[in-house]
C-alpha cells in the first residue's frame, strides 16, 4: 500500500500545472461572531430595516440585476458555489468488498463457543452494518451482544447503549434507571454476572422488587446489638471506647481473623484486643459485630458500609466485601453519588459498586456529555488505566461513549478525547481501524489536517481502504491537490472501482474529467448525493436555476437529506418561488429542527419567519384541507411541511405529532420519526393516547410484545381508533393463520366504528382490504379499497389493481395503477407495481423507470436478473445483481445472487453470499434451506 504515497514523476509535469490556481474562499458579508456587518451595524437592526423596505416593495428587481433589497434579506450570502462543497469523509467501516467481510463474521460467529467473545462479535457486526443506515437493523446487533454478554462491564454498557438508541432520556417522567420493563435495559439485571441462554424470553422483575423491598420490616439498630450482648467474649478497643464482640462469630469473617483469634497470635489469648492502629472508627467496629451476627447491612448508612467494605479488604473478609460491593452498588441512583463511590470503588477494588456507579453515568448520556465533572473523569486516560484494572476500561465503553459523542458533536475537545482512549484500548485489528478513522474524521472536521492525516494513515496501513479518501482530503487541505489526486488514482487502478472513489478524485480533478468522474460516481453508487449537488451548482453558476432544481430533485425523491432540501429552498429563493422555498425549509426544520443554512450562517427558523411575509397565510382549516389534499396526492414533503406549519401554531398538538412521525417513517427517516414520536407521547392529553404513542416507540424499536400490550391498556382505559389500530397493526406483523387474520379484521372493523379523521380511516380501510386478500375475500377487499378512494386515500389504487389481478382481470389491474401514477408525486413504487400487470417489454420500461425515480428499490434489479436468468445470461444476471449490491447489500439480492451461483454450479460463491445474507438476518428461511444444500 505505501506505493500510493508517491508523487509520479515528470512525465505528469503538464498535467501538474492545472493544480496550480489559488482555492476560492467563501464571501463572508456578515461576520457571525459579532453580530455585526463591516459598516458596525448591528444585524437585528439591519434586518429591521430590511424588513421594513422588504413589506413595501411589491416589485422584484431580476435576478440578474443588481442585488435587490428583497436578495439582500433572504440571500445575505449569495447562491452556493462549487468551490465550497465537498462530501464528508463517512464516519464508520466501509470494506472494499462488503460481502466478503460479512461473510467472513458470518463464519467466525458460527464457530464461536464462547459467549463473550460472540458478543463482541456483534459489536463488531454493529461497526459495520452502520454503514448500511438501517436503525433496525443496528438495534438487532446491539440486542443479539447484550444478550450473549457475560461479563457485567459489557451488559452495563450494552444496556445503556440500547437506552440511548431509544432516546428514553427524551421521554418526560421517565428516570435514567428506570427499564420499562426492557429486559435487555434493564439497570439490575444488568450487574447480574453471566450469561442467560433464556433471558430475552423473560420478563423484568423491576417492579416487583420494589414492592417486595417496601414490605421488608425495619430493623432497630440497638436492638439487633443487644440480641447477642451477654453471650460476648472478646471486646476490641478503639480509643477510650470498647465493642463487645462474639469471638467466633468474628472468627467466621475471614481466615486472617480466625488465625488472629485462635491461632498462635497473642490476641488469641486475650478478652481485649486493641484495634486503634487499623483504621476503623467505633461506628464501623460496632457495624463489624452485627454484620458478623446478622449478615445484615441495611441497618447502616452509606458511609458506615463503606468502612465495612474497607475492612473487608484489610482483613480478607471475601462475604463482607461482596456483600458491601453488592449494597453500594444498589443505592448509585444519581451521579453526584456515582462519581464519589466510583472513586471509592477504584481504591476498594469493588467491582460491582464501579459498574453500577459507571452505570448510572452511562443511563444519564447525552446528558452526562455536558457536566463537566463526569466528562473530566471519563475523559482522563488516567481513569481508562484505573477503570480496566477493575475490568471496565474496555473498547466496547469508549466505542459507546465516543458513539454518542459523535452524534452531540464531530469537533468537540470531549470527542477527541473519548477517541483517544478508544484508541488506547482498541487490541483487535478492526477495533484500530475503527478507532484510528473515526479519530481521523473528527480531527478532519476540526481542521486539524496533519493530525488527521497521521490517523488515516495508520487506519489504512491496518487495512481499511477507504480511509485513503482521509488521506487524500488531508492532503488537499494542505495544498498538495495533486498529490491526493495521484492517491487517489492509485486506488482507482489497484482495487475494483467503487462509487466512492470516483467522487473524491473528482474533487481534485478539474473541467471536462472532474465530471466525467461525478458521472462515474453516479453509474457506480447513485446513492451518494455529492455529485447531485455538485452538477445542481454548477446549473446555477451558469444561470440555470430550474435545471439545478431538476438535478437536485433526482436525489430528493429517493433519499431525504437535509443538506438536499436545503439546497432546493436556496435555489427556490433565487428564483423568488417564495411557496416552494418555505416548504422545503419547514421540511428541512421538521428534520432538524436547530438547522443552520447558508454554511451554518443563518437560523432555518428566522428565514421561516421572513418567508411568512412573503406567501398567502392559511387558517388551520385550510391547513387541514391542503393536508388533504397533498396526502391524497402520495405528496409526502408536501404534508410534512403542512404539519409543521400548524405546529408552529400549535406546538403541543399530539395528533399533529403523531401524524408527523408517520410521514417521517414512509420517507425514510427514522430518527426525525422517532423524535416526533416521543414528542406526541409526552404532549399526549389522556393516558390511552400516551400509551397508544409508547405502543408506537415500543413496536419501532422491535419490541413487539409490549407494544401489544400497551395497545389493550389502551383499550381497556378508552376505545379509541388509534388503539385498535395499533393492536391490528402488531397482530398483522406476524405470520397470520385463519384465525389470526379473522382477529385482525374485527380490530380494524372496530377502529373504523370509532372516531377519526379521514387520513387515518383510510389507512385503516387499505389495510383491511389487504387482510380480506390474504383472507380470500376479494369482495369485501374491493369493498375496502373503494371506501378508502371515497375518502381521498390515493394509495388504495394499488390493492384495488391487486384485486383485480387475482380475478384475472389484468387489464383493469393496469389501468387502476395508471391512476395512482397519475395522481401521485412519489410513484416510484407505483410504476414497480404496474409492471406485474403488463407484457415483459411494458414491465421493463416501467422497472427502468422505477431504478431511474429511486434506485434503491431491489424490485426491478431482481426482476432483471431473473429475466436474463431465463435466458440463460449467468453472468449477465450476476452482473445486474452485482450491479445493484455494491451500493445497497440487500438481504434479498443477496440469496438471489446466491440461487445464480448454485444453479451455474459456483458453491464457494454461493456460501459466500449465503452467509453475507445470514449475518443481516441468520433466520432468513430460503436462505438457510439454501445455504445447506450448497454445504451439502
Amino acid at each position: 500500500m505505501q506505493k500510493i504515497y508517491c508523487h509520479s514523476d515528470m512525465r505528469a509535469l503538464k498535467f501538474l500545472e492545472r493544480f496550480t490556481s489559488t482555492q476560492v474562499h467563501a464571501l463572508n458579508p456578515i461576520e457571525t461572531s459579532s453580530g455585526k456587518t463591516h459598516g458596525g451595524v448591528s444585524r437585528a437592526k439591519l434586518n429591521s430595516q430590511l424588513l421594513k423596505s422588504f413589506k413595501s416593495n411589491s416589485k422584484l428587481k431580476s435576478f440578474n440585476s443588481s442585488v435587490s433589497v428583497t436578495e439582500a434579506l433572504l440571500l445575505p450570502y449569495g447562491l452556493p458555489s462549487t468551490d465550497l462543497i465537498e462530501p464528508t469523509i463517512e464516519s464508520h467501516l466501509k470494506p472494499i468488498d462488503f460481502v466478503e467481510i460479512l461473510a467472513d463474521l458470518y463464519r467466525r460467529l458460527e464457530g464461536c463457543e464462547s459467549q463473550s467473545d460472540r458478543s463482541l462479535l456483534f459489536v463488531e457486526q454493529y461497526s459495520l452494518l452502520r454503514s448500511l443506515g438501517d436503525p433496525k437493523l443496528l438495534r438487532r446487533c446491539l440486542r443479539a451482544a447484550r444478550q450473549n454478554a457475560v461479563d457485567v462491564n459489557s451488559k452495563v454498557v450494552l444496556s445503556a447503549w440500547l437506552r440511548f438508541e431509544r432516546r428514553e432520556d427524551e421521554l418526560s417522567g421517565m428516570s435514567a434507571m428506570d427499564c420499562g420493563g426492557q429486559v435487555l435495559e434493564c439497570p439490575k439485571i444488568a450487574l447480574e454476572y453471566g450469561y442467560d441462554p433464556n433471558l430475552i424470553s423473560t420478563h423484568c422483575q423491576c417492579d416487583q422488587d420494589q414492592i417486595e423491598a417496601s414490605n421488608v420490616p425495619s430493623w432497630n439498630e440497638n436492638e439487633c446489638v443487644n440480641l447477642e450482648q451477654k453471650e460476648s467474649d472478646v471486646t476490641f478497643c478503639i480509643g477510650n471506647e470498647e465493642i463487645s464482640c462474639v469471638r467466633c462469630k468474628i472468627a467466621m469473617l475471614s481466615s486472617p481473623l480466625k488465625t488472629m483469634l485462635y491461632g498462635s497470635f497473642k490476641e488469641s489469648r486475650k478478652g481485649r484486643i486493641d484495634f486503634s492502629e487499623n483504621g476503623i472508627s467505633v461506628k464501623g467496629m460496632r457495624a463489624v459485630e452485627v454484620y458478623s451476627r446478622t449478615r445484615r447491612l441495611d441497618l447502616f448508612s452509606p458511609g458506615v458500609v463503606g468502612e465495612l467494605l474497607c475492612f473487608a479488604n484489610r482483613f480478607c473478609c471475601e462475604e463482607m466485601k461482596s456483600a458491601c460491593d453488592a449494597y453500594l452498588a444498589s443505592m448509585v441512583d444519581n451521579i453526584d453519588d456515582a462519581l464519589v463511590l466510583i472513586e471509592y470503588g477504584l481504591e476498594e477494588m469493588a467491582f460491582l459498586l464501579v459498574a453500577a456507579c459507571l452505570q448510572v453515568l452511562l443511563r444519564e448520556f447525552p446528558n452526562s456529555l455536558y457536566d463537566p465533572k463526569v466528562m473530566k473523569f471519563l475523559c482522563s486516560s488516567k481513569t481508562r488505566e484505573r477503570l480496566a484494572m477493575a475490568g471496565h476500561g474496555s473498547f466496547l465503553l469508549y466505542y459507546f461513549l465516543s458513539h454518542v459523542a459523535m452524534e452531540e458533536s464531530m469537533v468537540s475537545t470531549t470527542t477527541v478525547m473519548l477517541l483517544e482512549r478508544l484508541e488506547e484500548c482498541a487490541t483487535q485489528r478492526w477495533q484500530k481501524t475503527l478507532a484510528l478513522h473515526l479519530l481521523g474524521c473528527v480531527l478532519l472536521e476540526r481542521r486539524e489536517f496533519k493530525d488527521a492525516q497521521y490517523r488515516f494513515l495508520a487506519a489504512v496501513e491496518a487495512g481499511h481502504v477507504y480511509s485513503v479518501a482521509g488521506v487524500a482530503r488531508t492532503k488537499y487541505k494542505q495544498g498538495q491537490q495533486y498529490s491526493a489526486y495521484t492517491l487517489m488514482s492509485s486506488i482507482i487502478s489497484e482495487y475494483k472501482p467503487a462509487g466512492w472513489m470516483y467522487q473524491e478524485r473528482s474533487l481534485y480533478n478539474i473541467g471536462k474529467e472532474k465530471i466525467s468522474d461525478l458521472s462515474t460516481a453516479t453509474e457506480l453508487d447513485p446513492t451518494l448525493s455529492f455529485p447531485y449537488k455538485y452538477r445542481a451548482i454548477a446549473k446555477v453558476e451558469e444561470k440555470q436555476i430550474s435545471g439545478a432544481i431538476t438535478e437536485i430533485d433526482k436525489t430528493i425523491r429517493f433519499k431525504l437529506s437535509p443538506d438536499c432540501i436545503e439546497l432546493r429552498a436556496w435555489f427556490f429563493l433565487a428564483l423568488a418561488d417564495y411557496e416552494s422555498a418555505l416548504r422545503d425549509i419547514r421540511v428541512l426544520l421538521t428534520l432538524e429542527p436547530n438547522y443552520m443554512m447558508f454554511h451554518g450562517k443563518t437560523k432555518g427558523d428566522y428565514l421561516v419567519e421572513l418567508l411568512n411575509h412573503r406567501v398567502k397565510q392559511m387558517t388551520e382549516a385550510d391547513c387541514w384541507m391542503h393536508l388533504y389534499d397533498q396526502w391524497s396526492s402520495v405528496d409526502d414533503i408536501g404534508s410534512l411541511a403542512i404539519i409543521h406549519q400548524m405546529l408552529r401554531n400549535d406546538p403541543g398538538k399530539s395528533l399533529l405529532l403523531f401524524r408527523q412521525s408517520l410521514l417521517l417513517l414512509r420517507l425514510n427517516c427514522q430518527k426525525a420519526a422517532m423524535r416526533s414520536l416521543r414528542l406526541a407521547r409526552n404532549n399526549a392529553s389522556s393516558d390511552h393516547e400516551r400509551l397508544v404513542y409508547e405502543g408506537w416507540i415500543l413496536y419501532d424499536t422491535g419490541n413487539r410484545e409490549q407494544a401489544l400490550s400497551k395497545a389493550e391498556k389502551s383499550i381497556h382505559t378508552n376505545r379509541s381508533f388509534e388503539a385498535f389500530f395499533l393492536k391490528a397493526y402488531v397482530l398483522a406483523d406476524a405470520s397470520l393463520d385463519p384465525e389470526s387474520s379473522s382477529h385482525v379484521i374485527q380490530l380494524l372493523e372496530e377502529a373504523l366504528k370509532c372516531p377519526s379523521d379521514g387520513l387515518r380511516k383510510g389507512q385503516a380501510l387499505n389495510n383491511l382490504g389487504s387482510i380480506n386478500i390474504d383472507c380470500g375475500k376479494l369482495e369485501e377487499a374491493a369493498n375496502s379499497y373503494l371506501s378508502a378512494l371515497d375518502i381521498k386515500h390515493t394509495r388504495a389504487h394499488q390493492g384495488l389493481a391487486r384485486v383485480y389481478h387475482l380475478k384475472n382481470q389484468r387489464k383493469a389491474a393496469y389501468e387502476e395503477m395508471t391512476m395512482l401514477i397519475e395522481k401521485a408525486q412519489n410513484n416510484a413504487s407505483a410504476y414497480e407495481k404496474r409492471s406485474e400487470y403488463c407484457d415483459p417489454e411494458m414491465a421493463k420500461k416501467d422497472l427502468d423507470m422505477a431504478t431511474e425515480l429511486d434506485p434503491l428499490r431491489t424490485y426491478p434489479y431482481r426482476y432483471r436478473a431473473a429475466v436474463l436468468m431465463d435466458e440463460q445470461r449467468e453472468s449477465k444476471a450476476v452482473e445486474e445483481l452485482t450491479k445493484a449490491i455494491a451500493f445497497k447489500p440487500d438481504l434479498q439480492m443477496l440469496h438471489l445472487r446466491a440461487a445464480f451461483h448454485e444453479s451455474s454450479g459456483d458453491l464457494s460463491s454461493a456460501l459466500q453470499d449465503c452467509q453475507a445474507a445470514l449475518c443481516m438476518d441468520p433466520n432468513h428461511t430460503d436462505t438457510l434451506d439454501l445455504y445447506n444444500r450448497a454445504r451439502d
